[in-house]
């Protein structure tokens, strides 16, 4: 059997913008995976130039603002955001976050430093 086990302890942990991420080493270069909660949400407005990110309500519930839209979610719900699509969001959650291809930050444009 072949498997590949990543231990909790040896997962990079970053806060940035009112959001608390576990970032897991990268499936493969198509696809990387986050943990993502946030007791009021990222307060930053951004958009990814290559990314399109999924992601899956794990807990609790918000409102994304994407391109100034706002979409409302819950625990269950799975949203997809196409890249160069202006992201930030509000609310109490707990995400797992799936970027394809891998999120790189070189490929990350902030629009809004700051949104409240």
């Amino acid at each position: 059997m072949s498997y590949r086990l990543e231990k909790r302890e040896s997962i990079p942990e970053i806060d940035k913008y009112g959001i608390h991420l576990n970032v897991y080493p990268e499936i493969h270069e198509n696809c990387g995976v986050v943990l993502v909660q946030t007791k009021e949400g990222h307060n930053q407005e951004f958009y990814d130039l290559n990314s399109t990110f999924t992601y899956i309500i794990l807990e609790g519930k918000g409102t994304y603002y994407l391109n100034d839209a706002e979409v409302e979610v819950s625990k269950g719900d799975m949203l997809s955001i196409e890249p160069k699509t202006r992201i930030y969001y509000k609310g109490t959650m707990k995400m797992v976050l799936i970027t394809t291809p891998a999120w790189r930050p070189e490929n990350e444009v902030e629009t809004k430093p700051t949104i409240w």
